[in-house]
């Protein structure tokens, strides 16, 4: 614990400072991304969309996150990081305006597209720039800017909650210009955070994954997928699941509070435990015990059990994604990039297979995929998480 307080001791105060302005935009992605989910069915009434219309939707600002992903880690390792706070910031906040006013499939695909790849951009500058930070500390901090994440989500879906009487237009506009006019406010703090932009890499390719093998990126990438889709699962199907066992509405819609709930929890004492165990142990255990719950609570016709279940996926991989972000990070911005874009290909193709599994056989064991990718994690994080 000494040695722990000597390190912070050290931390120069503009990096300090710097910490304060990411956990600020990590909770602005948090919020923006918990309005847009929570005010969906108002969006697809007022575009007068079916099914598959959203899910059109839901596909576009999917390809253009992972576009934003990809060419964010690009400019990140040309630029630095610190560039892809502010003004994607910006674009993030117009182009959820841009959703609200969409009154077709065609205008709301397109707004979405923007919309992605802002998000994309954003969360490269800001996953990358927290790696550095991290490293600035010489300790686990990362756990923290993505509870911070999880907190700006639970304030987002608790904005949409009092406001459900307000027009989902009004809502994005006053959410999107906020987010727009914070960023622009936080210009003159980023543009002294340059001691966030990790160094470029002198390989003779200029690749920055050059010290970190590509076999080790691709093991990063796949465990984050496998992750994200046991996170796509709890987000669109834990609900679904409580009701399928006779559960009321509320008590279905509180299994993704109580998931996310979980997390957060996890999230907030997550660098302590990282400190304490290290990331092998405290990710190794979390992933097993994700596994466990959730098969337990699968196997069950009890929603209690079930819920329990559901707290167990949150608790269990609060670090998973954090860990894998902060391994990526000795790769650079692109190696941050790659894995951030691999592991959102599980959180958007998870919940379809799921879904397709369940047509074919049942719920139930339907979900038993994304059990078997928590055991999968447990069983190979030693390998990628290993120094």
């Amino acid at each position: 614990m000494t040695t722990t307080a000597t390190s912070t001791a050290r931390v120069a105060p503009s990096m300090k400072r710097s910490r304060l302005l990411l956990i600020g935009y990590f909770a602005t992605l948090g919020v923006v991304m918990a309005v847009w989910g929570a005010r969906m069915p108002a969006v697809r009434a007022a575009a007068d969309l079916q099914s598959g219309g959203l899910a059109v939707v839901l596909l576009s600002a999917a390809a253009g996150m992972v576009g934003g992903l990809l060419i964010g880690g690009r400019i990140a390792h040309r630029f630095g990081s610190s560039r892809l706070l502010v003004l994607p910031a910006v674009g993030f906040g117009f182009s959820l305006v841009l959703l609200g006013q969409g009154r077709s499939l065609l205008t709301l695909s397109l707004a979405a597209v923007v919309f992605g790849a802002f998000h994309g951009l954003l969360d490269v500058g800001a996953n990358a720039s927290a790696v550095t930070c991290e490293q600035a500390y010489g300790r686990p901090i990362m756990s923290g800017f993505h509870c911070a994440y999880s907190a700006g989500a639970l304030l987002g879906a608790a904005l949409t909650a009092v406001t459900a009487w307000l027009p989902h237009d009004l809502l994005f506009a006053a959410v999107g210009v906020l987010v727009s006019l914070a960023a622009i406010a936080s210009g003159r703090t980023v543009r002294a955070a340059g001691h966030l932009d990790a160094p470029a890499s002198a390989s003779p390719g200029g690749e920055d994954e050059a010290s970190l093998p590509r076999r080790s990126l691709w093991l990063l990438g796949t465990l984050a997928a496998a992750c994200l889709l046991c996170e796509g699962a709890a987000v669109d199907w834990s609900a679904v699941h409580i009701k399928d066992l006779g559960g009321s509405e509320t008590l279905a819609a509180a299994a993704f509070a109580v998931y996310s709930a979980a997390m957060a929890v996890g999230r907030l004492c997550g660098d302590r435990m990282l400190v304490r165990y290290g990331h092998v142990t405290v990710v190794r255990i979390g992933a097993g015990l994700g596994a466990v719950g959730l098969a337990i609570g699968v196997a069950s016709n009890s929603i209690p059990v079930a819920m329990a279940g559901w707290a167990a996926v949150g608790l269990g991989l609060s670090t998973a994604v954090p860990s894998l972000i902060s391994a990526a990070g000795r790769g650079g911005p692109r190696a941050v990039g790659t894995v951030a874009a691999t592991g959102y290909l599980g959180l958007l193709a998870g919940p379809a297979l799921i879904g397709a599994l369940a047509s074919w056989t049942s719920l139930p064991t339907a979900l038993y995929l994304p059990v078997l990718m928590a055991a999968v994690m447990a069983a190979t994080t030693r390998r990628a998480l290993r120094p």
